[in-house]
């Protein structure tokens, strides 16, 4: 039996068994690179400050003094880490986190609705051993840190079939360990309230989302339950750590600048890229306003997905969770390289599309996507925490250390053309002046590359750097 024919006859289990190689050589590769896995360590030591009742921001963690960044709630859920010692909690992070990778292969194909022809099964173990490989979740693994997890919380709540009594929940918890998710609440009460104001207009109006479709209520619900979810973490964090959760909320919220240097190349977002091509720890007005300007465009895209008709914007459900995620990775005040976990489903959801359309130009922006965040480029640039070399970085420099700003801007630039003119041929079809087949047609999709590059303002990378 040639091997072409064992993986078409067998394909769960030859996917099993390339997810159970790959994994076991990301294993081996992480030892053999002697990783720190310094961000568990900093967990453990929040949980130890939680159990002997310290001061929970007055911490300093590992050789590197690190401090505690995240809300009193995750500090709670981190105690049971002070049960075990260095060996076993660092075999137990990269286990945990493992096993979570495959839960967000799955995830993010549910986000999707594939696969179609092979088994679930099979397709979810072999994106899972493939996505390991890629920067954002080495790097997750290599710092022990809880991304995977923060992803998986939000993605298990945006694939829930409609009418879930739960879905939400994950949303609100995510938000209370690590605030950013809580874009996503945002996102939600927007496209519920927008859709309420919508239904009254045209009551008769039908809703997208084919078999799984969610009406103003559902938005509405889900977003009040992740609200009250978020809720509990801070009232059940300020009972147990009143003092802890104070000072929080009114002194550690603000240190925008407590995680780490803005400008160190793994701060991946737009105040990170400006800071470095404005040679200064402090953008500034210029991060507001380009925050501003990417905040509303990235909501208002991921809103009007969320309200498209499935069958003008395939994979509307995608585009919207997609859009709403990057753009809380750019507007925040820090996002980490590993930070950019969702770069799993954002190259799953520019696969399908690809193969969808059919067309070459976007096979290869795809293929691009894909070998950038597996390049590790970020890195490739002099970076140093103590000398703070990425203040004095030349142009080539700096645009190897903003390669996923520049990914997020583009994704959000094709999705917002895309979201926008799916609504405006829904609204025209009906006067015939948009055919059904107009999103499939290969002509277009190369005028839609060609209108992103007329349309797109100049990076401000290239602005600066002159």
């Amino acid at each position: 039996m040639t091997a072409t024919q064992m993986i078409t006859r067998r394909p769960t289990l030859c996917a099993a068994v390339f997810c159970l190689l790959s994994f076991t050589g990301f294993w081996i590769a992480q030892r053999a690179a002697e990783v720190s896995m310094v961000d568990l360590l900093v967990y453990q030591a929040e949980g130890w400050t939680v159990r002997n009742a310290a001061d929970l921001y007055d911490m300093r963690a590992s050789v590197h003094h690190l401090p505690n960044t995240y809300p009193p709630f995750a500090a709670m859920l981190f105690t049971p880490l002070t049960l075990m010692g260095t060996g076993v909690l660092r075999t137990f992070g990269t286990a945990v986190n493992l096993v979570l990778m495959v839960a967000l292969a799955h995830l993010s194909l549910r986000l999707v609705a594939r696969p179609h022809r092979v088994p679930r099964a099979a397709a979810v173990l072999a994106l899972a051993g493939l996505a390991v490989w890629c920067e954002p979740v080495w790097t997750t693994l290599r710092y022990g840190q809880i991304n995977v997890a923060v992803a998986v919380l939000v993605l298990w709540d945006l694939t829930r079939p409609t009418g879930h009594r739960w879905a939400g929940a994950g949303t609100g918890i995510a938000t209370g360990i690590k605030l950013t998710p809580g874009l996503f609440i945002v996102f939600l009460a927007a496209a519920g309230l927008i859709d309420t104001i919508r239904r009254l207009r045209r009551p008769r109006a039908g809703y997208g989302f084919g078999s799984d479709r969610l009406r103003p209520s559902d938005h509405l619900r889900r977003a009040g339950v992740a609200t009250a979810a978020f809720a509990w973490t801070v009232c059940l964090s300020a009972l147990a750590l009143p003092y802890d959760a104070h000072r929080f909320w009114t002194q550690v919220l603000f240190a925008t600048d407590r995680p780490g240097d803005v400008e160190g190349a793994g701060n991946q977002n737009l105040r990170g890229a400006l800071a470095r091509v404005l040679h200064t720890p402090d953008p500034g007005l210029w991060w507001l306003a380009a925050a501003a300007l990417i905040g509303c465009l990235g909501l208002a895209t991921a809103v009007a997905a969320q309200l498209a008709d499935d069958r003008a914007l395939p994979h509307a459900r995608a585009w919207a969770a997609v859009s709403c995620a990057v753009t809380a990775l750019m507007v925040s005040p820090i996002s980490w390289s590993h930070h950019w976990v969702w770069a799993l489903p954002m190259m799953l959801l520019l696969a399908v599309e690809t193969v969808r359309r059919a067309s070459r130009v976007w096979a290869g922006c795809t293929a691009l996507t894909g070998l950038l965040f597996c390049s590790f480029m970020i890195w490739y640039a002099p970076h140093s925490m103590k000398q703070r070399v990425e203040l004095h970085q030349t142009p080539p420099q700096m645009l190897m250390t903003a390669v996923y700003p520049i990914i997020g801007t583009v994704f959000l630039a094709v999705a917002a053309l895309v979201t926008f003119r799916a609504l405006r041929c829904s609204g025209d079809r009906g006067r015939g002046s948009c055919e059904p087949g107009h999103l499939n047609d290969h002509d277009a999709l190369a005028a839609d590359v060609r209108e992103i590059g007329e349309q797109q303002p100049a990076p401000a990378l290239g602005a600066h750097s002159r």
